[in-house]
């Protein structure tokens, strides 16, 4: 069970024990060692858990994607305080719009 461990090493583990932390306090410290390991094992499990979702919704998007578009890849989007990027016909507008004089105020 534990490899190289036998039974008269683990006995004297256990004599250490005692003596080190008396008889009265071995019912706390297996206590909160079963604690520790079933906290461990809870971790693990929610970790795997949270992994498993993490790949189904990577899944899910790839799927979704339209052709042509990396799903892994981030798109790129412009910060919500900035105007979108104009089109080419904007500039040449403008353009025209400068060139014209204002129209007279009355």
């Amino acid at each position: 069970m534990f490899g190289s461990i036998g039974i008269t090493e683990l006995v004297l583990i256990l004599v250490i024990v005692m003596i080190i932390f008396g008889a009265g306090k071995l019912p706390q410290l297996g206590e909160g060692l079963g604690k520790a390991i079933k906290g461990f094992k809870k971790s693990v499990h929610e970790a795997d858990a949270i992994e498993a979702e993490a790949q189904a919704q990577a899944q899910a998007q790839v799927t979704t994607a339209p052709r042509g578009v990396d799903a892994g890849a981030p798109q790129a989007q412009p910060p919500p305080d900035q105007a979108p990027p104009q089109t080419a016909a904007a500039p040449a507008e403008q353009q025209q719009q400068q060139a014209a004089p204002p129209p007279p105020k009355a």
